[in-house]
């Protein structure tokens, strides 16, 4: 029988690496796999080393992130799936649509991060789709990434201002657990409906969290806090799929 019980207060994707999240009400999952469409593509900052033909892991560094990027907070942008337009809006205006399925769609798209990045680039860009199932997550595996608001609300605490659970990207967020609970939940599995969920480790978390999602600024120092509190920089944990079905937002998930 469950042993706790909360709900899913939200579900996101990340279409193209670094850039805007995707508010989700529902969507399929399957085992082993990372949420559809989930960071599948990325822009190359300068040569990266990554070979389409073997896709592999590449840290996040060689590509445009808030982790070295922090301008890339401050644009909106959207993803449609079935035409992988890419549109990008600074304040009232359209500054780009793309469609990144081709050569000159992402052609066009590397030129504008051009100049809108100058000063920050390692080198060519190169918008980068990702081939056969691959995503360009901080993972090598097709993990999702799962955040509990109330351990948001503990770092919150800490640093003595409002924390938006945007700063830390995640998939899946979940609400009705304790603060911090879920770094002990490696091995164990979470329920919702007919998915299964096994916890696989704790997410360590880097510089992109110290970025406001609504300013860009970097405001906070949130990694830095967390290893003086705890001796850590932990804040949620991956997940891996391992029974297929529907998440949806809203509904229940329990620790099994």
């Amino acid at each position: 029988m469950p042993q706790t019980v909360g709900r899913i207060a939200a579900l996101r994707r990340y279409p193209v690496k670094g850039l805007s999240p995707e508010n989700l009400e529902a969507i399929d999952v399957l085992p082993g796999q990372p949420i559809a469409g989930d960071r599948s593509f990325a822009i190359e900052n300068g040569p990266s080393g990554f070979d389409p033909a073997a896709p592999a892991f590449i840290p996040k560094q060689r590509f445009l992130c808030l982790m070295k990027n922090a301008r890339l907070a401050g644009l909106a942008t959207t993803f449609d799936l079935a035409s992988s337009t890419l549109t990008v809006r600074r304040g009232e205006d359209t500054a780009l649509t793309a469609d990144l399925s081709s050569e000159e769609g992402r052609a066009a798209t590397a030129a504008w991060f051009t100049a809108f990045m100058d000063g920050e680039l390692n080198g060519p860009l190169t918008v980068l789709p990702a081939p056969g199932g691959h995503t360009f997550s901080d993972t090598a595996k097709g993990f999702l990434s799962l955040i509990n608001h109330a351990s948001v609300t503990a770092v919150g605490a800490m640093v003595n201002a409002a924390v938006d659970p945007l700063r830390f990207r995640g998939n899946l967020e979940i609400e009705g657990f304790d603060a911090w609970e879920e770094l002990d939940w490696a091995g164990r599995e979470l329920v919702s409906g007919e998915v299964r969920m096994t916890v696989v480790k704790r997410t360590v978390r880097c510089a992109a969290t110290n970025v406001n999602p609504a300013t860009a600024e970097r405001d906070l120092k949130i990694p830095a806090t967390l290893m003086k509190g705890f001796g850590h920089a932990d804040c949620g944990v991956y997940v891996e799929v391992t029974a297929p079905g529907r998440l949806e937002v809203g509904a229940p998930i329990a620790l099994a």
